[in-house]
């Protein structure tokens, strides 16, 4: 199929093509009702229908037309009155001024940012996230310190063997998700182990059998619940739930946005203004080809992968830009794997 360079489409809106223009023409015509009512010309009328009324004339007995008008004046002034149509006057009266209209006070930014989180946690409905209330009881949560949370979050998933868990500090949150606004596509590799190889020394230990390598994707969503009224809505860190996909690479490239992800992560923010905490579900889906603990185990990569400040500060983290800028030369599956090896 050609295709259409940008010179061809700023000729088009700009009118210098033929065909725009061969388009472009105008049928409709807008008259004044009023005028063609009152102000049409009699003489033009006249002309029209004066075979007619030359006919009329001869039979009623007059010379001309102008006779037979003269003898019907007063009934032609009279069907003229009832037909006349009353011209619109133009008003002389001066304008009724407009009352002094005051536009209320801008709002607070407190108050702005306020609405706006609550109206995003409103709408965050339409995403699908349960909200962390679904999960455990924030309020008394809330009165618990950061140890006894983390034992409670953890348990509440422990009885689920698809399920998934982590507690993360704020401040590593942050940067993970710092950097995955700006990369928020990444591959990693899944090590596989099949039996047993035994050491020159004598150790057992399990044989590995490469690697699957999974495709991840980062979205930030509006935050699935109203920050505490307890915080200032200015200074909250509860302005977004983040999730992270994670699809066989194989499967995305058959089918691209259609492929069926095998596991899900929600990062809630609740916590994250009075308790410093960010708590991380995952969801892996059932005969997926991928178990809990594999799930798990990816989890725990983007941190390491993730954390340019952290973890991720050395070789791990140049992979993750050169993937998102597409430097074929910087970025070789074969390191991925050598980092992957490491963890």
């Amino acid at each position: 199929m050609a295709s259409l360079r940008p010179s061809t489409f700023q000729s088009l809106f700009r009118g210098k093509s033929p065909l725009l223009r061969f388009q472009q023409r105008r049928w409709a015509q807008v008259h004044d009702v009023r005028f063609l009512a009152t102000h049409h010309d009699p003489n033009h009328v006249l002309e029209k229908y004066r075979a007619k009324l030359d006919q009329k004339a001869k039979q009623e007995g007059y010379d001309s037309v102008e006779s037979l008008k003269e003898a019907h004046k007063d009934k032609i002034d009279d069907l003229r009155r009832k037909a006349s149509t009353v011209a619109t006057p133009e008003s002389n009266a001066a304008p009724q001024q407009q009352k002094a209209f005051s536009p209320p006070p801008p709002p607070s930014p407190q108050s702005s940012q306020a609405q706006a989180i609550a109206s995003a946690a409103k709408s965050a409905s339409g995403t699908g996230i349960k909200p962390l209330s679904s999960y455990i009881d924030v309020e008394k949560v809330l009165a618990l310190p950061p140890k006894e949370i983390e034992s409670i979050w953890r348990l509440r998933h422990a009885q689920n063997s698809h399920s998934i868990s982590a507690v993360i500090p704020l401040d590593i949150y942050q940067r993970i998700a710092s950097a995955a606004r700006q990369n928020p596509q990444f591959i990693l590799p899944l090590p596989r182990q099949t039996g047993e190889q035994e050491t020159p020394e004598g150790e057992k230990v399990p044989a590995s059998a490469g690697a699957d390598i999974h495709f991840l994707q980062w979205a930030f969503h509006p935050p699935a619940s109203s920050p505490s009224p307890k915080v200032d809505p200015s200074q909250t860190h509860n302005v977004h739930t983040s999730t992270i996909i994670f699809t066989h690479l194989a499967a995305y490239k058959n089918h691209g946005s259609y492929a069926q992800p095998h596991t899900t992560i929600t990062h809630h923010l609740d916590l994250a203004d009075e308790k410093g905490l960010v708590l991380m579900h995952g969801q892996v889906m059932p005969d997926s080809g991928v178990s809990a603990p594999e799930a798990s185990w990816l989890a725990s990569c983007v941190q390491r992968f993730y954390d340019f400040e952290g973890q991720a500060s050395g070789r791990k983290g140049e992979l993750v830009r050169s993937f998102t800028q597409g430097d074929a030369e910087r970025f070789k599956v074969e390191a991925l794997l050598e980092e992957a090896e490491k963890l």
